[in-house]
């Protein structure tokens, strides 16, 4: 159905809306989306199928509060009771709003229904309109043609309408006037001539002003800055799912393998990672998919998580001089899968690149978070590297679950893992993790035994005071250094209270054959003891050693008395 109307029409004040302005603008942004897929893909593609069911369920909301949808085309906007719902701006064939009206278009009024039976067809003609050359039909006749049956129209006659639009404009040109011979002779010059003549331009180097040349300068460098390769690698995968054919599948699954050796090998880590995670999506998502070719796209992602390709990749990390956008590198990270745990891991004792081993690192805590028995399976490895990396990475995450490992350890590991793992059972922190410290108080190695009673006398373990009371009893800690014997005494004040002041007492004060007393650091110890515990019976053994003569006791009780004191 069509109408001519007046070039020019009032605007009344506006009133409520019928119902919410937001359902017509959710449509014909969804309209617009769905011309422009119907531009980009072909009709097989789901893209195109998803464009028309996302009208067809805004259609189905308007439908709810009406049974037809008028609106008004003014330039390149689309009103609705007099209100802007559709503001793309510039003067394009991209522009809907502007499609319609440079052919006359100046109001649509859909009926319920239009949607299913006549919206393709106006798709169709929207898009032949786009592409047509001067001698083809304007969008008025094609319309015209068709005779809708669910969408009615009115336009203006374009010859008839005044004001400075393009179609009156190109229609109101006055033809050039043909001079006769003797005209010519004379030298007369017609001065309606439409033909441009250059002294026109001599004050101007180019016929764009500043604002447009602008605006084409940032459209080229926007042009030319956009990557591409994501868009190939969607097209690649959306023809793999809507295309059953086995030998079209096989085929874009090798062109698939080539593509992810080229991006890493170029360094685009983010495109790398985009292939791999579309790539698993995909061979869950497409139906009829044979087995071999599910797998041929999930082992893409598992082929970077596999030792000697991820080696590959961070020695090339490792010595170029290049370095990735650190995001490029988190997103291909992310997607490793918990294999890879062993690599990085090895790979973050050997790196001297701050920047590698910072990424390393992270990507670590993220496997190893989730994956806790790897983590502790990694804490047996027969690497050095690795297995220092699985301690300190259980300390980080105080994973209880570690402490059995950590516990074997102890019994099994060269000093440095039994040190790190000590380390690691006291960042846990729990009673199983405190019970694993106690085997390291007879360790062989002096620093490991010094670690761990420490831990032991902050952690307040009191389970562990009669191994601590047996070393301090003992006659191997006479004979070590004076840091593990105040290490020892220190955690047993901690530990004892009142329970440890009679044997303390006994070794500070005690006299032995002849009236000779005990060692001077054996007794010091005692002191510094005495005043961990801070009680009234400890001061008070305290106070009866004030005036000892050993110069090193004296001093120890000293600071034991300044320190119970405050």
């Amino acid at each position: 159905m069509t109408t001519s109307v007046p070039a020019n029409t009032a605007e009344d004040e506006l009133d409520e809306p019928s119902f919410p302005v937001h359902f017509v603008s959710d449509l014909l942004k969804a309209f617009v989306k769905a011309v422009r897929a119907h531009q980009l893909y072909l009709p097989n593609n789901p893209m195109h199928a998803r464009s028309l069911e996302a009208v067809r369920d805004a259609f189905a909301a308007i439908w709810k509060h009406t049974d037809e949808l008028d609106i008004q085309v003014v330039e390149t906007q689309i009103k609705w009771e007099g209100r802007v719902v559709l503001d793309e701006g510039e003067r394009t064939s991209d522009n809907m709003a502007w499609l319609l009206y440079k052919d006359g278009i100046r109001e649509l009024k859909m009926l319920k229904g239009f949607e299913t039976e006549e919206l393709g067809t106006f798709f169709n003609l929207l898009q032949a309109v786009r592409k047509a050359t001067d001698e083809d039909d304007d969008l008025l006749t094609l319309m015209w043609e068709r005779e809708f049956t669910t969408l009615q129209y009115r336009y203006v006659d374009l010859t008839a309408e005044t004001g400075p639009g393009v179609e009156s404009m190109e229609r109101a040109e006055q033809k050039e006037k043909i001079l006769s011979p003797a005209q010519v002779e004379a030298g007369l010059e017609s001065t309606t001539s439409s033909l441009a003549k250059l002294d026109e331009f001599d004050a101007t180097l180019y016929f764009l002003d500043d604002g447009e040349v602008e605006y084409l300068h940032q459209e080229i460098k926007r042009e030319f800055s956009t990557d591409l390769r994501p868009a190939v690698i969607a097209s690649l995968l959306d023809t793999f799912e809507t295309q059953k054919d086995p030998t079209v599948r096989e085929e874009i699954c090798g062109l698939l393998d080539y593509f992810l050796l080229i991006l890493l090998s170029t360094a685009q880590y983010r495109n790398a990672a985009y292939l791999l995670r579309e790539s698993g999506v995909t061979a869950n998502r497409a139906t009829d998919l044979l087995e071999p070719q599910k797998q041929r796209l999930t082992q893409l992602g598992e082929l970077m998580s596999d030792p000697k390709p991820l080696g590959q990749l961070l020695q090339a990390l490792e010595d170029s001089p290049l370095r990735a956008p650190q995001m490029e590198l988190d997103e291909l990270f992310g997607i490793l899968q918990p294999r890879a745990l062993e690599t990085i891991l090895g790979w973050i004792g050997r790196s001297n690149n701050p920047q590698l081993k910072m990424l390393l690192e992270a990507a670590a805590s993220r496997l190893a978070s989730s994956n806790s028995a790897e983590l502790i399976r990694l804490i047996g490895s027969d690497d050095e590297a690795v297995v220092l990396e699985a301690i300190r990475r259980a300390a980080a995450l105080k994973s209880p679950a570690a402490v059995p490992a950590l516990g074997k350890m102890l019994t099994v590991g060269e000093a440095d893992m039994r040190g790190a793992a000590v380390t690691a059972l006291t960042e846990i922190g729990s009673p199983g993790a405190m019970q694993m410290l106690e085997r390291a108080l007879v360790d062989e190695d002096r620093e490991v035994r010094i670690i761990a009673v420490r831990a032991l006398g902050a952690r307040n373990a009191r389970a562990s005071l009669p191994r601590i009371e047996a070393a301090i009893k003992g006659k191997e800690l006479r004979d070590s250094n004076l840091t593990e014997k105040m290490a020892f005494f220190e955690a047993f004040g901690l530990l004892s209270g009142d329970a440890g002041v009679p044997l303390l007492d006994g070794i500070l004060h005690a006299k032995g054959f002849m009236g000779k007393r005990d060692d001077s650091e054996f007794r010091a110890c005692a002191a510094m003891a005495l005043g961990k515990i801070n009680t009234p019976k400890a001061t008070d053994s305290l106070n009866r050693a004030a005036g000892e003569k050993d110069v090193i006791v004296r001093n120890a009780v000293s600071r034991a008395i300044r320190g119970s004191g405050t």
